[in-house]
């Protein structure tokens, strides 16, 4: 009897300690996100700036592979808001992915909503910010992805995690700047200043006591977290005297290589390892502007934080050493960058497709309308601004959602017609492109793939009013950048190029300029799915489409049903 009851104890232990693991292996993670304005002082000036919870940058959420969070999110400001998971899969959850008009309708002033999704198979840096007018100016944060509780990750162990967040800063309301743009049909006002961690640095009138400061011990290997909040411009990074080992970006490790300076667009992330092995000083570490579109205004300043060995004098005496940027137009460094990536072990590139999208991006000029008098024509030659892919510039609905339009079925709301090519072939790349192509269509046009379709997308940018870097962004995936490269994209010749081996795996893009790339996915998250240009003035221009993924067979390929509590239009 004494056995048999030492071995049911034995059991019930056993399967305890089973479920306990399980738990915390698999946590939920409860927060609640402010949405409010707050007093920020930058440059010298005071505004009244939208925050989480009264913080710029907004809260820092840290998790592991495997984890939920629950995040309910209350707004106490005087904008429609909603927030966007940047990078992460939602799979099955696309009503939490944030979109406005796209997966949700928005938050209203004084009501909330609660997002609530897993993270599954990602590990390294991703963000959360507003994806609703610009208010992803002030409203972002870092959402760091640790690996899963009793696994290390595939690089020595470093000494710290430090996130460094790359943004942009307005003397003004980035709000009125967007609607200033739109009624005007010029190009928006562009930055006051670049910052990290919320701070312009030394550079900047009024900003030198709060720069930010990273300390590093002698020999100490750190983990730099870096985000591109920006939202208008690519950047370089770098740090005077020090070299960066990459290991990983958009939450996906990569096959480690050295660098000294590093580029991110809007949206991207890049993990890098530094080491202090340097003599004890006060190193700045420095963003500036990579900018590609020729004559298009831009902020050439330069942001700093500074690393600090903690061995190092902290005050006074000399400045610290100022590293060498890359130029502003240094598109051979970019380019340098981005081709080093590999994936860490062999990927699952599909290799059959059933879906093979050729999708031009680029900018328009809108003729004048007869009822818009002058001032709200300020484009060049009396236009206004707009972009496309395959000559459609993406109109969001106001109704309703189109991810509750599809769920529902409800009419009217947007077409399955958005073309998988073109409508017009022509020199994309070149000098002498007709005016007749400078105009796009208007529309609502999203494009259906089957659960579990092989897709390949070509994107190639055009010339049309300028060609540009721009990082397209695909909510709901990651994707393999299997080939990028300059001209016009040449299937008889650039195949050959094609990484079926180990390219990366990213969820955001640099088309390069005057250039193209291409992606490779399986759809096999079924829901509504933008892809979009993350340069926000872009998108407001057009320069944007959405797929429609069906469901497959069973629950676990099917989307979920929407929450109680989400948003109505």
């Amino acid at each position: 009897m004494e056995i048999i009851k030492s071995f049911f104890c034995f059991i019930s232990y056993t399967i305890l300690l089973l479920f306990t693991s399980m738990a915390e292996a698999n946590r939920a993670h409860h927060h609640e996100f402010i949405i409010q304005a707050t007093k920020v002082k930058r440059l010298c000036e005071t505004h009244n700036s939208i925050t989480v919870n009264g913080m710029f940058p907004g809260p820092q959420l840290v998790i592991n592979n495997g984890d939920t969070l629950v995040v309910k999110v209350i707004n106490r400001a005087r904008y429609n808001v909603t927030i966007h998971w940047h990078g992460v899969r939602q799979m099955r959850t696309g009503w939490a992915d944030g979109p406005e008009f796209v997966t949700q309708c928005p938050i209203r002033p004084g009501s909330s909503y609660t997002y609530r999704f897993t993270i599954q198979g990602q590990e390294g840096t991703l963000w959360w910010h507003a994806h609703s007018s610009w208010l992803r100016a002030t409203v972002y944060g870092s959402l760091l992805i640790l690996p899963p509780t009793g696994s290390s990750y595939p690089f020595p162990n470093p000494h710290r995690n430090v996130p460094l967040l790359l943004g942009e800063w307005w003397d003004g309301n980035p709000v009125d700047v967007l609607r200033e743009a739109i009624r005007t049909g010029a190009a928006p006002n562009i930055s006051d200043a670049y910052t990290i961690n919320g701070q312009p640095g030394d550079l900047y009138k009024c900003s030198s006591k709060d720069t930010t400061i990273v300390p590093i011990g002698v020999g100490e290997t750190i983990l730099l977290r870096v985000m591109n909040a920006a939202l208008n411009q690519p950047l370089f990074f770098t740090v005077a005297n020090h070299k960066f080992t990459v290991v990983g970006a958009d939450a996906s490790y990569l096959k480690p290589f050295t660098t000294n300076s590093i580029v991110l667009g809007p949206g991207q992330t890049t993990d890098v390892l530094i080491t202090g092995d340097q003599p004890p000083n006060r190193y700045y570490m420095a963003a500036r502007a990579y900018q590609s579109a020729q004559n298009a205004p831009f902020g050439n300043t330069t942001t700093t934080a500074i690393l600090q060995y903690k061995s190092a004098p902290c005050c006074g005496g000399a400045k610290p050493m100022m590293p060498l940027l890359p130029a502003y137009n240094d598109t051979n460094t970019a380019t340098r960058f981005s081709q080093s990536f590999r994936s860490l072990k062999r990927a699952e590139v599909p290799t059959e497709l059933d879906e093979n999208l050729f999708i031009t991006i680029g900018l328009g000029l809108d003729n004048c309308p007869k009822n818009f008098r002058s001032r709200r024509c300020q484009g060049p030659n009396g236009t206004r601004f707009t972009a496309s892919m395959n000559n459609v510039s993406f109109a969001l609905p106001s109704n309703y959602s189109l991810l509750q339009a599809h769920h529902h079925s409800i009419p009217g709301v947007f077409t399955t017609d958005f073309p998988a090519k073109p409508p017009v072939k022509f020199d994309y790349t070149g000098s002498n492109i007709s005016r007749s192509l400078y105009q796009p269509v208007r529309g609502t046009k999203l494009y259906k793939l089957k659960y579990g379709s092989r897709v390949q997308i070509v994107l190639q940018d055009t010339g049309i009013v300028t060609p540009e870097n721009h990082p397209i962004h695909l909510h709901g995936y990651d994707f393999y950048i299997v080939a990028e490269g300059f001209g016009n994209f040449n299937p008889k010749k650039d195949t050959a190029k094609f990484n079926l081996e180990d390219p990366p795996l990213r969820n955001t893009v640099g088309v390069p300029v005057n250039g193209w790339a291409v992606i490779r996915f399986v759809a096999d998250n079924p829901g509504v799915w933008i892809m979009h240009c993350h340069l926000d003035a872009h998108i407001s221009w057009g320069l944007a489409m959405a797929f429609v993924v069906e469901n497959g067979k069973g629950l676990l390929e099917t989307m979920e049903e929407p929450p109680a509590d989400l948003p109505v239009c």
